[in-house]
């Protein structure tokens, strides 16, 4: 189906139907945006796609709404938004679309759905309330402060204020695959290192990625630091204990904390030795023996206090 028309509701606008609005103007970019109630546009029709209005999902009659009694629920019994469904029925066109390798689609349209698209399905049903000082900052909160304010005139602001809210949205969900398909990636490059390093502590990797999840799923735990390349120099960081807080598998030696250049080289005894953070999670040095004889001190340390195990 190679719809002409791409049809949501018209007046105030919420996240799920803006950000289904991405998803759908990628894969059709030739199709019209018709906002409207009108019964002769709601009504579907084989030249149409219509979402979050109409009263009815059908797949297969191109219709996704989600406000009708017995609205669809997931598999686990939440509710969905019209995000929600556009993204269960074309998501995985839309990586493809964008560039995903195929053996990536499955993973990154599951992972994208968990961490993107069910938080906003919720909020639009008003099963979750972000509350505290960053609920007004939340993607969907966001989303509405670009509706018109009440006394604008203008017949055509909601129109033009939803298509800026559009180009908007499209930049977080590009950017957030974007993000998740380098993640796979980096994936793939961690477990290699993984497995040269064998049981050794520190973990050499060819540049600066996201690396705890690799390390999580290939149950490494014996690995406490990491060492990489930065633009003009190496880096030690630190491994996260748990998904939550700050807590590492080592700290930094104490007595390196907040020193710099000559102090650092004369408390550690590594020359080229730069810069080590005041919080102990992250180092610097000029080279990469100077990093890894750093990272080495470090471990050495962690397992003689009993910091590590």
């Amino acid at each position: 189906m190679t719809p002409d028309f791409l049809v949501t509701h018209s007046g105030g606008f919420h996240a799920d139907e803006v950000l289904s609005s991405v998803i759908l103007t990628r894969l059709f970019p030739q199709a019209r945006v018709i906002r409207s109630r009108a019964p002769e546009w709601i009504k579907p029709a084989s030249d149409r796609i219509i979402y979050d209005v109409g009263g009815a999902y059908d797949a297969s009659q191109g219709i996704f709404d989600h406000h009708q009694r017995g609205a669809p629920l997931r598999d686990d019994g939440q509710p969905y938004s019209s995000f929600g469904l556009i993204w269960k029925h074309y998501g995985r066109d839309y990586l493809v679309a964008t560039g995903i390798p195929e053996a990536h689609v499955e993973a990154l349209h599951a992972s994208f759905d968990l961490a993107f698209v069910l938080p906003i399905d919720l909020t639009d049903n008003g099963a979750l309330s972000p509350s505290g000082p960053l609920a007004g900052l939340t993607l969907p909160a966001l989303l509405e402060t670009l509706k018109p304010v009440f006394d604008d005139t203008d017949p055509d602001a909601d129109d033009r204020r939803f298509q800026d809210a559009v180009a908007i949205a499209r930049s977080f969900v590009e950017a957030k695959i974007a993000q998740s398909a380098a993640k796979l990636r980096a994936e793939t490059l961690v477990l290699q290192a993984i497995e040269r390093t064998g049981q050794g502590r520190v973990l050499e990797l060819p540049m600066g990625m996201p690396f705890r999840p690799a390390i999580v799923k290939a149950g490494a735990d014996h690995l406490l630091l990491v060492v990489h390349p930065r633009e003009k120099d190496w880096c030690v960081t630190g491994i996260r204990r748990g998904d939550e807080g700050f807590e590492l598998r080592a700290d930094l030696p104490a007595a390196w904390a907040g020193l710099t250049n000559h102090d650092l080289e004369a408390v550690c005894g590594v020359e080229g030795a730069t810069f080590c953070h005041n919080g102990r999670f992250v180092a610097a040095a000029r080279t990469r023996e100077a990093a890894l004889a750093m990272a080495e001190l470090a471990v050495q340390e962690a397992l003689a206090v009993g910091a590590a195990s």
